[in-house]
């Protein structure tokens, strides 16, 4: 596996690959570190449909509307790169803040249609120009074939293929399904920072979700789904941001079961910011 910092490496190397291998998919998984297995299963869907792994670790600053919240990010650089080495990453960019926004203060903007005004977007201003803004740079720069997502980003997810076809960009978001640790949390780099009782606790959003699955399998109506749904979260110790059932194309909250949804549901256990989703039909 081969580090790179800059941009101009990067591209080197890119533009070599190509010049060897015209024929040939490059894959790209971009992170922000502190990778487990989630991660690693992203490289190795990679693996399987492309010839060439990139994987990118950067903390992007203009995603997080809050500096606290980026600095209790965890970075655990080193760990990370002996979990890569025992992949089939081929290389690991790794950017200074300074490398990915050259021009600093640069105004960034998009129209998502509306897709960045809810759920995260009402508690996370300004997050998905983040999102966006440093996804788009990493698509222009390395020019993949395939980008490789996972599906807990659910909304970010709608919002990066979203992006890609009001930009032009001809890159296959490929998304990949959530990976789980033995007690259901699905696995997260924010889960680092939760001690083993706060682990424990966090079980709880899986158990709501799976909930809410089995009611909808039962033909409950949707308002009974959502309040037992609630009524179950209540008997934990997290504290609520948001419960929504969605329209898995639209983002927006529907009002009755159909096909096509999901729920996701935020949650801060501590301090710590949790997110999951479950499709429901």
């Amino acid at each position: 596996m081969k580090i790179v910092t800059e941009v101009k490496e990067l591209k080197n190397l890119i533009n070599a690959f190509r010049l060897n291998n015209p024929k040939d998919n490059i894959g790209f998984i971009p992170t922000m570190g502190a990778l487990h297995q989630g991660h690693v299963s992203l490289i190795d869907a990679a693996s399987d449909l492309c010839n060439f792994v990139i994987t990118s670790i950067f903390v992007n600053p203009t995603q997080f509307n809050d500096k606290k919240d980026l600095e209790r990010y965890p970075r655990t650089i080193e760990a990370d790169m002996e979990v890569l080495a025992n992949t089939a990453c081929d290389v690991l960019f790794l950017p200074t803040v300074a490398e990915m926004y050259p021009i600093k203060d640069a105004v960034y903007s998009i129209d998502l249609n509306g897709l960045d005004q809810v759920m995260e977007g009402k508690f996370r201003q300004g997050h998905f120009d983040g999102v966006c803004n440093i996804v788009e740079s990493f698509f222009r720069i390395i020019a993949p074939d395939k980008a490789f997502f996972g599906i807990k980003d659910f909304q970010q997810v709608a919002i990066i293929k979203h992006m890609t076809k009001v930009r032009a960009l001809k890159v296959d978001v490929v998304t990949c399904p959530i990976l789980r640790d033995a007690s259901g949390l699905a696995m997260s780099s924010r889960n680092a920072l939760l001690s083993p009782q706060e682990k424990e606790s966090a079980r709880i959003l899986n158990w709501v979700l799976k909930l809410g699955k089995l009611l909808v399998q039962e033909g409950k109506p949707l308002s009974e789904i959502k309040e037992n749904m609630l009524a179950l979260f209540a008997q934990g110790s997290l504290d609520l941001e948001y419960l929504e059932i969605v329209d898995n194309d639209t983002l927006q909250a529907v009002n009755s079961v159909q096909p096509n949804i999901s729920a996701c549901i935020v949650a801060y256990c501590g301090n710590v910011r949790l997110i999951d989703n479950i499709q429901l039909n």
